[in-house]
């Protein structure tokens, strides 16, 4: 327990005070191109990882590559990355691998957003993705692998380092909302559940009751609807 409190302390000196609140109907807003607006985010999580599904939602005009989401430890900057190479093509990194993914771009969407999910299970290997409730073919990644908890997620950046190494050309621009992390892997009912905004059973990351720190150029706005 000690040692928890301790790497929660350095994890607050690294991202400055975080706070926690239902950001139902909000979003984060990134306005522009920069290599340094993210929101750091803290893993509700008290060891390693053998399974998670990771939630969200996102609206950008972006053609570029951008990261989605990224969770980075000392000793692998690519724990955890989900990555918009060009429009149709997510990447999801588990350990330091790749798997890609392609899919008809704002297959089911409406207003322009779109709602990813993506999962993975040690035991197997198996990696799935779904883009607006539509599976994706399943990919095999890092089977047997433990996903260590000692990380920081930043949304906005990818990290080439832990909480940093941000490259611009690779920052998301748009509005990110809903971010959900379990550490199981989800049936397709709960994913249909996070993509209509129900209520779901408590999770790694919960927008509900999420813990986080601004930094940069980045904004908390009501969703538009």
């Amino acid at each position: 327990m000690a040692k928890r409190q301790l790497w929660l302390l350095v994890l607050a000196g690294l991202s400055g005070a975080i706070a926690q609140t239902d950001l139902e109907g909000q979003v984060f807003v990134f306005p522009k191109e920069s290599a340094d607006a993210q929101v750091i985010l803290n893993m509700n999580h008290n060891g390693p990882l053998q399974n998670f599904t990771v939630c969200l939602r996102y609206f950008t005009d972006l053609t570029r590559a951008y990261s989605l989401f990224s969770y980075a430890t000392r000793t692998k900057d690519n724990e955890i990355l989900l990555f918009k190479d060009r429009p149709g093509v997510l990447s999801l990194v588990v350990g330091g691998e790749w798997v890609v993914f392609k899919f008809p771009e704002n297959t089911g969407s409406s207003r322009g957003w779109e709602h990813v999910c993506a999962s993975w299970e040690s035991a197997t290997g198996i990696a799935e993705l779904w883009v607006n409730w539509n599976p994706l073919p399943r990919k095999g990644v890092q089977k047997g692998y433990s996903i260590s908890n000692q990380g920081v997620i930043v949304l906005g950046q990818e990290q080439d380092s832990f909480g940093g190494g941000f490259d611009a050309s690779q920052s998301f621009v748009g509005e990110l909302s809903d971010v959900c992390m379990w550490d199981l892997v989800t049936a397709m009912s709960d994913v249909r559940a996070a993509s209509a905004d129900l209520q779901l059973s408590p999770s790694v990351l919960n927008w509900g009751a999420l813990q986080y720190q601004i930094k940069g150029y980045v904004v908390l706005k009501p969703m538009l609807r």
